[in-house]
């Protein structure tokens, strides 16, 4: 197990977890209290003053400010960088809709995306004549190197390279900086970029964006940071002064257009793009999870480093992972610890995954299962503890074949 972490978090601020034993982090975290009074004190604020007033224009720009401010600063660049959106998907909507495709372009993608990634490439492919193939790392969960599999996938017309930092289904970490030395070595009809679905790993793991030196990165706020549904972000690769080059912003056209995304001329007309990340913002968005979202990053910075954080969520999933190999008839994916937080396995009972997940969540002990492969998933937080994973464990127990 990890080495301890003294890491004691103030889980009175997630009332959520006082009737529910929770391990579906990974789907959506519990609000903690400050998020919740930051998003009610914002709405108070906007009708208090007018919602559509000079003082709540004022009011919600220094907010957006604030936020672009705490995301730069927790993933180590420039703010100029950071598009807010709504989720992942959105941000990864960006990326792939705004490239400037051609007939015959490749998109590679992993073996172990989340379906709402690829059907977005499924629709790029029948609109702009893109061909699409799967790389495989899902073999490579308890051993192989994942960055030598793609190695031998990619083709001279590979444009794009899909991956998610952390896999939503098997828990493993793929090696992001190995892997974007091998895009930027490869020699094709195009620079390889690499665009992330971080939907697990942000706010999971440590992150430094200007050391990883990747391309797009979409995150979400809802996950592992425990901000509320409805705001997430997009990392878009700075130059060495870490604002937002014209290198990358110039490969992404924006879709969505609207008056957030532009500047403006002495009579109020469209002159050009915002800067930065700033260009992919549309119009009026649910401000009050901002102030959610924000409130959430504050508390999280004030639980310890990222770094101390992460290292308590490895020592809880490893809790888990032990407790589950004691049961003869439960069998982690994984063979070795966790790399994160998520933690699938199978169970050996003629219920079935989906009927015992069920079960179980009449019980008030939240999972989730998962289609490919055929595995239930647990999610451990820096504030789960150790009686939470007990109770799972022991309720694992009763389902024996």
């Amino acid at each position: 197990m990890a080495d301890p972490v003294n890491l004691i978090p103030d889980r009175q601020q997630f009332p959520g977890l006082a009737n529910k034993t929770y391990f579906n982090f990974g789907g959506q975290g519990i609000l903690p209290t400050v998020a919740l009074e930051a998003i009610t004190a914002m709405y108070g604020y906007l009708q208090e003053n007018g919602p559509f007033s000079i003082a709540a224009n004022q009011y919600i720009q220094q907010l957006i400010a604030q936020l672009r401010q705490a995301l730069g600063e927790t993933f180590n660049v420039d703010p100029n960088t950071i598009t807010i959106t709504d989720n992942v998907t959105t941000g990864c909507d960006i990326v792939l809709w705004g490239i400037d495709w051609q007939k015959g372009d490749e998109i590679l993608l992993t073996d172990c995306e989340h379906p709402g990634i690829i059907a977005i490439v499924q629709a790029i492919a029948a609109r702009f004549g893109v061909t699409y193939r799967f790389f495989p790392v899902a073999d490579t969960l308890n051993q192989g190197d994942a960055a030598a599999v793609l190695v031998n996938h990619l083709g001279p017309k590979t444009r794009l390279v899909i991956l998610s930092h952390l896999l939503w289904n098997t828990g493993q970490v793929l090696p992001l900086g190995e892997i974007m030395a091998v895009c930027r070595r490869h020699q094709g009809d195009y620079p390889v970029r690499v665009l992330v679905d971080g939907a697990q790993s942000a706010g999971s793991l440590p992150l430094d964006f200007s050391r990883l030196e990747v391309d797009y990165y979409a995150f979400t706020g809802h996950k592992w940071f425990a901000g509320p549904a409805g705001v997430g972000g997009l990392y878009i690769h700075g130059d060495a002064k870490g604002t937002a080059n014209a290198a990358r912003l110039g490969e992404i056209n924006p879709t969505y257009v609207g008056w957030r995304s532009i500047t403006y001329g002495s009579k109020g007309e469209p002159t050009g793009w915002a800067e930065g990340g700033k260009r992919f913002e549309v119009a009026t968005s649910a401000y009050p999870q901002y102030a959610g979202l924000l409130a959430a990053l504050q508390l999280h910075q004030r639980q310890g480093t990222a770094e101390e954080r992460y290292q308590a969520i490895c020592q809880r999933s490893e809790l888990l992972w032990q407790g589950l190999n004691q049961l003869p008839h439960v069998h982690c994916l994984a063979t070795s610890p966790p790399q994160a937080g998520l933690v699938s396995f199978t169970i050996d009972s003629p219920l079935g995954h989906r009927a015992i997940v069920q079960k179980l969540e009449e019980q008030r002990i939240y999972l989730r299962t998962i289609a490919d492969p055929d595995c239930v998933r647990a999610c451990c937080h820096y504030i789960t503890n150790e009686e939470e994973i007990e109770h799972l464990l022991s309720r694992l127990a009763e389902f024996t074949p």
